[in-house]
């Protein structure tokens, strides 16, 4: 696995995605890092499939890439996993992911980034939403697919679910009008800067490694 990432990440290089790459993507703010962590200061990433503005597959995945990367700058030290919280608001099967879309981002994910995912908490969702899991559920992995936690703002018995994750007192699951794109653009461009010192530190593999020696 780690050979077969090496490889990926020389050939797509995910380190040199850069905010204008993506910007389009994350113009109706349908995944963005959130401003609040969990209680283990892990960050957080939220997805609003229901603002899906896009129809290009190469677009979607790079900007999950872009994100991902992003989201390796802000964790703390002696933590390497990071929450998801997928707000369904909004949301129909008219705005389902592809199938094969979904099956590279299952690809990317588990095979790229393992076990970088903590908990994803699923906001809300509705029952079209089951169809869809019953679907992609033989692309994911089982113990990811175990991560999965159902929550209805409407069920206060559900939230109890998050206690171990957030501090219920002062989580704020409205996430509607929550992103601002100007704010956040300037935001991303700080921290490509931050990226590509990261990156330079990081990317060093040993030619040995890199040959599968």
């Amino acid at each position: 696995m780690l050979t077969q990432t090496l490889s990926w990440r020389s050939s797509y290089k995910p380190e040199n995605i850069r905010w204008e790459d993506v910007a389009v993507e994350f113009e109706t703010g349908k995944m963005y890092k959130a401003e609040f962590a969990d209680k283990l200061g892990r960050p957080v990433i939220i997805m609003t499939p229901g603002n899906q503005n896009s129809n290009s597959s190469e677009g979607q995945i790079k900007q999950l890439v872009y994100a991902m990367e992003n989201a390796l700058l802000y964790l703390p030290e002696n933590q390497d996993q990071f929450v998801w919280i997928i707000d369904y608001d909004g949301w129909s099967l008219s705005k389902a992911t592809p199938l094969k879309t979904s099956k590279e981002v299952a690809n990317i994910l588990q095979n790229h980034y393992p076990e970088r995912l903590a908990v994803a908490i699923l906001l809300n969702a509705p029952k079209a939403f089951e169809y869809v899991w019953k679907l992609i559920k033989p692309f994911v992995d089982p113990t990811t697919y175990k991560k999965a936690r159902f929550v209805y703002t409407h069920d206060p018995k559900s939230l109890n679910a998050l206690e171990d994750v957030f501090d219920l007192k002062s989580l704020d699951l409205n996430l509607r009008g929550k992103y601002d794109h100007a704010e956040y653009a300037c935001s991303m461009r700080a921290d490509d800067l931050r990226m590509k010192s990261f990156a330079g530190k990081a990317n060093f593999v040993p030619e040995n490694v890199m040959n599968g020696q």
